[in-house]
């Protein structure tokens, strides 16, 4: 059996950072090994108290980034208490930084998400991967600074996701042999598309194990190396008649594969 561990996001601010450290650290261990609950906005004793007895009733590790010390502090000693595994993600730096510049810190949660332009364009392409995701509205793709294209578990979802932190608006397309894609795809300039392929043999891995989350039987056609092929068969035309660049996700890491784009993108704004 696969093991999958829940995590409690715990934050006295949005919890946007601390997930997205955890997020990064599951990349390294097994597709959906690692569940998150956002436990946000959290700034008082009680509330703090409740999250302890929560998570050891759901045997789930705590991750935090809490500003203030006594609240890191009772955390920590009800985690112990409880035999609740804690992470402070945030208070050995502080207390680092603290020493060598000889200044406390402000202990104010949200400093860094000030409501500038910076932040409301991440925002705003936050939103914008959400809303396209998956090839649910076509009409989106000529707005994307970036659109993905690959087979299903090719990590187009995290990709737009990665992307749009970094303030890109991304669209994705699925690719399925029995469904032409939409014609909006083929009107786009080249270097604005990304074409996604992976090994038959990854795939395969990673299909099976997304059955098996789901309840369903690996032996499914949905896993099968015929069909897979044919799709990367068929994705491999669908890139050549756009003309796109194409990378290979085969055992990379959403944030490789993120810089690869980035660069591919940086290289076509000076061509």
């Amino acid at each position: 059996m696969t093991t999958k561990q829940l995590v409690f996001v715990v934050s006295d601010s949005v919890g946007e950072t601390c997930e997205l450290v955890v997020r990064a650290a599951s990349i390294q261990f097994h597709e959906n090994a690692i569940d998150t609950l956002r436990i946000p906005f959290v700034e008082d004793e009680q509330t703090i108290i409740d999250v302890v007895t929560q998570a050891k009733a759901q045997q789930a590790i705590i991750a935090f980034t809490l500003v203030n010390e006594e609240h890191r502090a009772l955390l920590m000693r009800l985690g112990e208490e409880h035999q609740v595994k804690t992470v402070d993600l945030l208070g050995d730096l502080l207390d680092v930084l603290s020493g060598q510049l000889k200044e406390a810190p402000r202990e104010k949660p949200g400093l860094i998400y000030r409501l500038d332009d910076d932040y409301f364009r991440k925002i705003e392409a936050m939103e914008f991967a959400v809303k396209y995701d998956d090839g649910r509205d076509p009409r989106g793709l000529k707005k994307a600074d970036i659109v993905l294209v690959g087979v299903s578990r090719t990590s187009k979802t995290p990709l737009s996701q990665y992307l749009a932190l970094k303030r890109y608006k991304v669209a994705n397309v699925p690719l399925v042999p029995e469904s032409r894609p939409p014609e909006e795809l083929f009107d786009l300039p080249a270097e604005r598309c990304v074409g996604l392929i992976i090994s038959p043999e990854k795939l395969i891995s990673i299909r099976m194990e997304r059955l098996k989350s789901l309840g369903l039987k690996p032996e499914a056609d949905y896993a099968q190396l015929e069909r897979i092929n044919r799709e990367l068969e068929y994705a491999r035309g669908i890139y050549e008649r756009i003309g796109c660049d194409v990378i290979d996700v085969t055992n990379k890491a959403v944030e490789e594969t993120a810089g690869i784009i980035l660069r591919h993108l940086e290289q076509s704004k000076d061509d």
